[in-house]
């Protein structure tokens, strides 16, 4: 039996594309790399307020539904370079999209070889993403990733050349498919004729990365740092609370309600921080250094998210990042004076 490995985002394309390679005969094993970019099991699981949401991993859900094992990577260090030096450059934001197409097919390549596996699946459709799946770039994932005519896109393969699976007859080129384009109709059609339900929406992406505000702070980060690096934990903090720059100095990460406040907790041996102790509100982390002359300025700031934004008074307590405390007691600032170009 001829093995495939597919590569699974958790969203509908790669659940299809590995169903129709599934019909086929074919045993497929499902991987899914880890770049700390990921929309999967981040802000819908912290969050109080999506509670209604379903917590799962849907690459995951998806591997489950398919019947075939997962195999998470964790990419972390190797993916920075990928976001750091793109050899073909961003999408609209801080995408690197067919960079990134690529190295995760060289892995998967990796993979492929060390596991004795005959060829890999993606779940790709020409003329869906505006930078990595075009009829013009689609080639130069299969040749850079140095993966060639082992690549097999089901969804859209009626639209390129046979591929070596093909070709060898491991594979019916009759029953893959032409999708084409944005339109997910066929898709959701198709989801319907296989009896999948409750799959992941579209929603501008899996990763961080296509998110205009996400990227925004990104960029600040390195900005205020002075170089183009990040850890992971940079990157995860990117993802929740307010951030507000009063200052190039320190940036303060406010938490929105009850689930952020307790996820940034896990933060304070490693960040300054506000607590507000006269009145219920946020927990605030800092990230830099506040000078002595500006920890009144931050107080007010997170003094205003409290419920005592309307009071004279908010008394708050700071914890450097040494563990040593400081108590104010400040005059919240009123919405107005909240400068709009604080926000990131």
């Amino acid at each position: 039996m001829r093995k495939a490995v597919a590569l699974i985002s958790g969203g509908l394309d790669s659940l299809l594309a590995t169903r129709v390679i599934l019909d086929q005969g074919i045993h497929v094993e499902g991987i899914n790399f880890y770049t700390g970019f990921c929309v999967e099991g981040h802000t819908h699981a912290i969050r109080k307020q999506q509670q209604s949401k379903q917590k799962r991993n849907n690459a995951l859900w998806v591997a489950e539904q398919l019947g075939i094992p997962l195999h998470i990577i964790d990419v972390v260090e190797e993916y920075k370079d990928v976001l750091l030096n793109p050899k073909h450059g961003y999408g609209a934001n801080l995408n690197p999209c067919l960079d990134c197409k690529v190295f995760m097919v060289k892995k998967a390549k990796q993979w492929m070889e060390e596991n004795n596996f005959d060829f890999i699946i993606t779940g790709e459709v020409m003329g869906q993403r505006p930078m990595s799946q075009r009829k013009n770039t689609m080639p130069i994932v299969a040749k850079e990733s140095e993966i060639f005519d082992r690549l097999v896109r089901p969804l859209c393969a009626q639209h390129l050349p046979e591929t070596l699976p093909e070709r060898e007859g491991w594979l019916d080129r009759s029953k893959l498919l032409s999708f084409h384009g944005r339109n997910r109709k066929p898709q959701i059609e198709l989801a319907k004729q296989y009896g999948f339900i409750d799959y992941a929406q579209p929603a501008g992406g899996c990763c961080f990365l296509t998110n205009e505000q996400y990227s925004s702070k990104l960029t600040d980060l390195w900005t205020s740092r002075g170089e183009r690096q990040y850890e992971l934990d940079d990157i995860v903090l990117l993802k929740i609370g307010r951030h507000i720059r009063p200052k190039p100095g320190f940036k303060l990460i406010i938490g929105r309600e009850e689930g952020e406040n307790n996820f940034m907790n896990g933060y304070k041996k490693q960040l300054g921080y506000f607590e507000i102790l006269s009145h219920m509100g946020p927990l605030a982390l800092v990230d830099g250094k506040i000078m002595p002359e500006d920890r009144e300025l931050a107080a007010r700031i997170v003094a205003r998210f409290s419920q005592g934004r309307d009071s004279e008074k908010v008394d708050l307590k700071y914890t450097d990042s040494h563990g040593i405390s400081y108590f104010l007691t400040v005059d919240p600032f009123k919405s107005e004076e909240i400068l709009p170009n604080w926000y990131l």
